[in-house]
């Protein structure tokens, strides 16, 4: 059974998940990790653009708003607080991957792995398509579209998280449209990217959940 079969009602807000947290009750984390799963994952790939280091990042980012949870003082909204976060982390990991990248390159024979594995992780062409057509937009453009387009946040929330004035968003994301309808011919539908099924949410949930009861 699922941590969240016993526990919370759905109507209960972030900030009172995170004070009864605060006060012992642990398992109610999963409610927040369930919450944003697929905000997170869809931004992870949006700077990663592999789904195993996404999943690594996230549990990453997970593990560190639950240690700095009583440090939120709630100037923002948990969401956009855990969406900073996990934005920081995906940059740190891709400039250790670099990094480790380079060291290798210059110690031993890499090899180079080329794309990553998108195609896993959908089974519809058109799906396909799109992914790499959103993978190859610059990554200023990139991680604008995926907030505003494919995880629906507000302008305010993007603005927020990215520090961003609001006409730099909508620049980018008009961009970002004008890009991609050169490549696909006015066609996408953003909800249907980087999808993020339930054996991948209870993954995260479970390995997330097993670290904080060491805390």
């Amino acid at each position: 059974m699922a941590y969240s079969d016993q526990i919370a009602p759905v109507s209960v807000s972030d900030e009172e998940i995170i004070i009864r947290i605060l006060q012992g009750e642990k398992n109610l984390y999963e409610i927040l990790i369930r919450k944003f799963n697929l905000r997170l994952f869809r931004i992870c790939m949006s700077i990663l653009n592999d789904d195993m280091e996404a999943e690594d990042v996230m549990q990453t980012t997970y593990l560190n708003a639950y240690l700095q949870l009583p440090n939120f003082q709630g100037k923002s909204s948990f969401g956009t607080w855990l969406t900073r976060i996990a934005i920081n982390e995906c940059l740190l990991h891709r400039k250790q991957k670099i990094r480790s990248d380079q060291f290798l390159a210059m110690h031993a024979n890499h090899e180079h792995h080329g794309e990553t594995p998108l195609k896993g992780l959908m089974n519809e062409e058109l799906k396909v398509v799109l992914e790499k057509a959103v993978s190859n937009l610059p990554e200023k453009y990139r991680l604008v579209f995926v907030m505003r387009e494919v995880q629906e946040m507000s302008v305010r929330e993007t603005m927020e998280v990215l520090d961003l004035a609001e006409s730099n968003v909508k620049v980018r994301l008009n961009r970002a449209k004008e890009m991609l309808r050169a490549e696909l011919s006015n066609y996408y539908k953003p909800s249907q990217l980087f999808d993020f099924n339930l054996v991948r949410c209870d993954r995260i949930v479970k390995a997330v959940l097993g670290k904080i009861q060491e805390y």
